[in-house]
């Protein structure tokens, strides 16, 4: 199969809309389209809080006044602007070849954007590589997918580019003025920090973090002495994959790592989706579909 960032653009709109989007057709009967409906500024209402409402609509002075939990109602906007804050650093270069994390965070985008231009909404992306980040102005429509999934094909110079996940999320802040849906997509391996500009993003916008990660990164076969190169630092290690000790405290550390990733999204009133490099994409929005109406 080739890789998903060796097709045309058109090619893999296809692809995706033929094995992804149709499929979730007929499984969801179209239920996921209003999980991302839009969340309008208009105020409609106060009423007294129920289990299950988003704690960040809770009107605190009158809540003082009342005694009792109150929280404020918008009248919901019938069209949409979902923003990508897509992380393309180093460390997204890793995983198999034709399917690596970067490959699935295209694939992931496209089938997320064409979902949601076919219901008439705007998508726009920032774009960042380690270097300055890029906008890209939201529009609608099929066309409008099919080049943004041009732009994330072209050839960009990621090497040795640590991860600011902090830095991208303050400049998407200062660039997603309206209220918007917001998917963060990035694998999370950065400096400690990016809490606090996570959470000030879910003030204002309705965010969906997305956690691209490869199998190997948390689990290594037993093939002997290799040598692994740090994409972001161009560091190298000889290592011994045969010393099972080894192996048993990486994967102990890759997940203490997680979970800290993990509880780091949920400080910040979030759910954390995570997607692989083997996860059948039809299965992940079938996920994301189930996790957003329980919360709704």
């Amino acid at each position: 199969m080739a890789s998903p960032l060796a097709l045309t653009a058109e090619a893999l709109l296809r692809r995706v809309e033929w094995t992804v989007l149709r499929p979730l057709d007929g499984q969801l009967q179209g239920d996921y389209r209003t999980l991302f409906a839009g969340a309008g500024m208009d105020f409609r209402e106060l009423r007294e809080y129920v289990p299950g409402d988003d704690l960040r609509r809770i009107d605190w002075n009158v809540t003082a006044r009342m005694d009792t939990p109150y929280v404020r109602e918008y009248a919901e906007d019938r069209e949409l602007t979902a923003w990508f804050v897509l992380d393309r650093s180093g460390s997204m270069a890793f995983g198999p070849q034709g399917r690596g994390k970067e490959q699935v965070l295209v694939e992931f985008t496209a089938t997320l954007a064409r979902l949601l231009t076919r219901g008439g909404n705007r998508v726009a992306a920032i774009l960042y590589d380690g270097a300055r980040p890029e906008t890209v102005a939201a529009r609608s429509g099929r066309l409008h997918v099919l080049r943004l999934i041009h732009r994330l094909q072209q050839p960009h110079d990621s090497a040795h580019s640590p991860t600011d996940l902090a830095g991208l999320l303050k400049a998407s802040a200062g660039v997603i003025r309206q209220r918007s849906l917001v998917v963060v997509v990035s694998d999370f391996i950065s400096a400690p920090g990016w809490e606090a500009p996570l959470r000030l993003l879910t003030q204002r916008h309705d965010v969906v973090p997305v956690q691209i990660v490869d199998p190997l990164e948390s689990s290594l076969p037993d093939v002997g002495e290799i040598v692994l190169e740090d994409a972001e630092t161009g560091e190298r290690v000889l290592i011994d994959t045969g010393d099972r000790a080894f192996r048993e405290r990486l994967r102990a550390l890759a997940e203490q790592e997680q979970d800290q990733i993990r509880d780091r999204v949920r400080s910040c009133g979030l759910d954390l989706t995570t997607v692989s490099t083997a996860d059948d994409l039809v299965e992940v929005f079938v996920r994301l579909a189930a996790r957003r109406k329980l919360r709704r």
